[in-house]
């Protein structure tokens, strides 16, 4: 049994999330949203376990979806970055602002970039994409992740201080444009690179929530060195290029590990 304890653990956090959110909050959308994604992600893990090629993507899709059709376009909650902000300067502790601190900011110590991996809905459609693994070495353009978290913020600044009305509807069309330009942005960027996740390298602006956290994540890909035998197959198959034979917190691209567990799969020696 000891192989399903990591799929138990997860759920466990998820429902010990929820409840709490259920209980100060006084609102029982809370315990289905994290029970849900508690579920939905502890049965992809479970899948994994049980060896079936597909569990991310099922996983993928059930959060995925769930949070782009349900949330975004049904509820019309902004979960992008501008709709973070926007609740964050209204004071209000809901929707988007309580989804970055369990999954983006605080979630991260845990979990790592897991969200990446499993629950993002842009990642979701680049990873139908054919260029799972990078073509090319990675590139230096990192630093347009900072030009878009900044944009994202000077915009919602912009609109309290011109007082816009109606703010609220503007966050939700700032959602669907968002979600086009990102969409767009991304699958043009993965054929110009022949790299799925080239968006999630360099422009993304989450990452500038999830990379700091990340370096001290719990959950992590270890490598076990005396069955190493240094086949590089690892390196070739990491979306993101991460060095997952070097089990210091420091190792290349550390704080990139989206938890696929592709290198797990493929190596060839169960090393990893």
């Amino acid at each position: 049994m000891k192989q399903y304890r990591l799929p138990v653990i997860l759920l466990v956090v998820f429902e010990i999330v929820a409840v709490t959110l259920w209980l100060t909050k006084d609102n029982l959308f809370y315990l289905f949203n994290f029970s849900y994604i508690g579920l939905s992600i502890s049965f992809g893990v479970f899948l994994f376990i049980k060896k079936y090629k597909y569990a991310r993507r099922i996983v993928q899709l059930l959060v995925g979806l769930y949070m782009l059709v349900y949330l975004g376009l049904i509820c019309q909650e902004n979960m992008q970055i501008e709709g973070f902000w926007y609740y964050l300067f209204t004071g209000v502790f809901e929707a988007a602002t309580i989804h970055y601190a369990v999954a983006k900011i605080f979630g991260p110590l845990i979990f790592g970039r897991g969200w990446c991996g499993y629950a993002c809905w842009t990642a979701m459609v680049l990873d139908f994409l054919p260029y799972k693994e990078p073509a090319e070495p990675r590139r230096k353009p990192g630093w347009i992740r900072y030009v878009t978290f900044a944009a994202s913020l000077l915009f919602v600044v912009a609109l309290f201080l011109a007082k816009v009305g109606n703010i609220e509807r503007i966050m939700f069309l700032a959602f669907i444009v968002g979600n086009i330009v990102y969409y767009a942005t991304g699958i043009a960027l993965a054929f110009a690179f022949k790299d799925n996740r080239a968006f999630c390298k360099y422009i993304c602006p989450i990452t500038v929530f999830l990379k700091p956290m990340s370096y001290f994540s719990l959950i992590r890909i270890k490598c076990d060195e005396e069955k190493c035998i240094s086949c590089g197959k690892c390196k070739r198959v990491c979306p993101m290029n991460v060095d997952v034979t070097d089990n210091s917190r420091k190792r290349e691209n550390g704080t990139e590990c989206i938890l696929c567990m592709e290198c797990v799969k493929n190596c060839p020696k169960n090393a990893l």
